[in-house]
């Protein structure tokens, strides 16, 4: 080996969480989940631009209507961060009678992580024409048991703005406690403070 070689590699210093298995599928009665990965920006981009006016009041990153283009690199963004286990991000899909994934219904995913204590926050959004119909709760459902059987979390958390009433009745709806309603403890779209509530469960 090159002395360039070995100046251009570096000791690996890998963190432990990075060799720990975490599905990027996972399926219920009605849902399939994937992981984030290349190609489904266009997918994706329909989904929010479909959504837009409704995603606009909660979600920061929903300011702009975004591009395909825009929208695939977020998706190689979220695709590595997810191998590294910075950030588990998924699409959940309507399951087709054959099993595969349908049509790209919202996104979701465990975040926030803290892997030594083992704690995860689940986040999540709903394209406009999926709502009302149960697929958000079984889709918390499925990251519920992902973190709990799989990820060994000790504490699983939903934390939303105070008047974001659709999220806190999912949590609500899911068997997550209200634990504390933290006074101006996150910033709202606007850029001005908001209540933030925080919903827990545990094994």
């Amino acid at each position: 080996m090159s002395d360039a070689a070995m100046n251009a590699t570096p000791a690996p210093t890998v963190p432990p969480r990075v060799l720990l298995k975490v599905p990027e599928e996972l399926s219920s009665e009605r849902l399939v989940l994937l992981s984030a990965r290349a190609g489904l920006g266009q997918a994706v981009c329909a989904a929010v631009v479909e959504s837009f006016e409704q995603l606009k009041p909660w979600m920061p990153w929903c300011q702009e209507p975004p591009t395909v283009e825009g929208m695939e690199a977020v998706m190689r963004q979220m695709q590595a961060r997810f191998i590294l286990r910075e950030d588990l991000c998924y699409y959940f899909f309507r399951r087709g009678e054959d099993g595969r994934p349908g049509r790209l219904l919202g996104g979701c995913g465990l975040h926030r992580m803290d892997w030594d204590l083992r704690r995860f926050e689940i986040g999540y959004w709903v394209r406009s024409t999926a709502q009302g119909q149960g697929y958000v709760s079984e889709m918390v459902q499925l990251l519920g048991r992902l973190a709990f059987e799989q990820l060994r979390a000790r504490r699983l958390e939903i934390r939303c703005d105070a008047r974001n009433a659709r999220s806190r009745a999912v949590a609500e709806r899911n068997g997550f406690t209200l634990e504390a309603v933290l006074r101006h403890a996150m910033l709202g779209v606007d850029g001005e403070p908001a209540d933030q509530c925080v919903y827990t469960r545990w094994p």
